[in-house]
């Protein structure tokens, strides 16, 4: 096949259809939409090139520079569509949380705008949005930018309903293999879903649409969280029959199913998709009489994820993982650690001696509005002095704050059991704010850290 432009080689993913002594499932055909084999890696190819293809010459006549917020693929696709139409592109995110990912947009030319970065916890008090950064950028500058806006633009639904969906329902009639009964892929602009989903539903009203979702406080590159949701102007929850959470560990494992056992080369994304739709499928297939498919969608490539593989499963390339960590906290650890709600921590701040309230969210939001007194050292900066030491004197008393309480318990868990007098707060910050506790601004914004003795 001979192309003359790298705009034809987006679209056409295969459909792979994956062995059933790999899923196990009896009255389930599982087929895998493989849109990692887009020339840019991902789904996203799909909705830069829709978001951009109408303008795109105007664009680059008019002289303007292409703007959007996003932390890795869309940006990657949107820069390698305007490199080739020498159309200048900016990026603005504060979610890159995976090295290779930055390092893949720094190769490709990308003008990356890093705000301050999100901590682990998601943070919906959080003031530093880079949609209302590119508003202002764009309000400084008129005439000049040209916004994209992947998270409210339709264009971004439609590349997947003229696509991914067509292209699902014709490899499957071209296989005489019938309509898909459910649909299953992970939620991050949800534009693939809802796109590809509506298509798929008009040719079976009675097909099924699963949304994927990443636990509270697991990081999935690509899918956000039940508290992340609300920032995603196309996210429409009433669209989905079902939305399936998984945790970070079901998602490797389920990836490692794809590389390993099927040859496909799918990121944590893709396997984030296939652990949801057998967490959801199990079950219903076990009560059906005649044969279903159901479709996932492998979102992107593993390359890009060496790092956070090796970070959060370091036994996948021969590392042992560290015992003594905030890492090895479990789920029912971090269950079962010590927390104070927000009228206990008022009275604590009142009358409690050698009291340290430790602020784990990004460095804006802490500088915006914090409890007073409290210190600011954000979540992945916390874990990395963990692992050296334990921060805290044992006669102090430390009160951790998340934004929403989840990741702050595992931290209390680990470091109650190194001696230290260590509570959570419930609910985090939005608990404290919602209860209309006070706060202040950081005067400094900086952090410091009370070293005690402990071990």
């Amino acid at each position: 096949m001979l192309v003359k432009h790298v705009k034809e080689l987006i679209g056409k993913t295969p459909l792979f259809e994956i062995p059933e002594e790999v899923h196990g499932l009896k009255n389930i055909t599982l087929y895998a939409k493989l849109e990692l084999l887009n020339p840019f890696g991902s789904v996203k190819d799909k909705s830069a090139w829709n978001v951009l293809k109408d303008d795109i010459e105007a664009i680059k006549k008019e002289g303007k520079t292409v703007i959007e917020s996003s932390s890795g693929n869309m940006a990657k696709a949107m820069q390698l569509v305007c490199s080739v139409y020498d159309v200048p592109f900016k990026i603005v995110t504060n979610r890159i949380k995976v090295r290779e990912v930055k390092q893949i947009l720094q190769l490709v030319g990308a003008e990356v705008d890093e705000l301050p970065g999100l901590s682990e916890c998601p943070d919906p008090t959080d003031p530093n949005d880079p949609i209302t950064f590119i508003e202002q950028i764009m309000s400084a500058n008129p005439g000049k930018y040209f916004h994209t806006s992947q998270y409210t633009n339709e264009k971004n639904i439609h590349a997947h309903y003229n696509s991914t969906g067509k292209e699902i329902q014709e490899d499957l009639d071209e296989a005489k293999a019938g309509g898909v009964d459910f649909f299953v892929g992970g939620l991050g602009t949800t534009g693939s879903t809802r796109g590809a989903g509506t298509y798929l539903k008009e040719k079976n009203p009675e097909m099924k649409n699963v949304g994927v979702i990443a636990s509270k406080g697991h990081l999935l590159p690509g899918i956000r969280n039940v508290d992340e949701m609300y920032e995603v102007g196309l996210f429409r929850k009433d669209f989905y029959d079902d939305i399936v959470e998984v945790s970070m560990d079901e998602s490797i494992d389920a990836m490692l199913m794809l590389i390993r056992k099927c040859g496909i080369l799918a990121g944590p994304t893709g396997g984030g998709s296939l652990a949801a739709a057998l967490k959801y499928l199990k079950p219903i297939d076990a009560t059906l009489t005649r044969k279903h498919s159901c479709v996932f969608i492998v979102c992107d490539r593993v390359e890009w994820y060496l790092s956070y593989l090796q970070k959060n499963k370091p036994e996948i390339f021969g590392m042992a993982v560290k015992k003594d960590s905030v890492k090895a906290v479990t789920k029912e650890e971090a269950d079962s650690a010590p927390e104070v709600d927000v009228d206990a921590l008022e009275k604590l701040l009142q009358s409690a001696d050698n009291l340290q309230v430790v602020d784990m969210r990004g460095s804006l939001a802490f500088k915006t509005s914090r409890i007073k007194g409290s210190i600011n050292i954000p979540t992945d900066s916390l874990e990395d002095i963990a692992d050296m030491g334990v921060p805290f004197s044992n006669d102090q008393k430390v009160v951790l704050v998340c934004p929403t309480g989840e990741v702050s318990k595992r931290f209390a868990s680990f470091f109650k059991s190194k001696g230290v007098d260590c509570v959570s707060l419930t609910g985090g910050f939005v608990a404290w704010r919602d209860a209309g506790k006070p706060t202040e601004k950081s005067k400094s914004g900086g952090r410091r850290l009370l070293v005690g003795a402990g071990a």
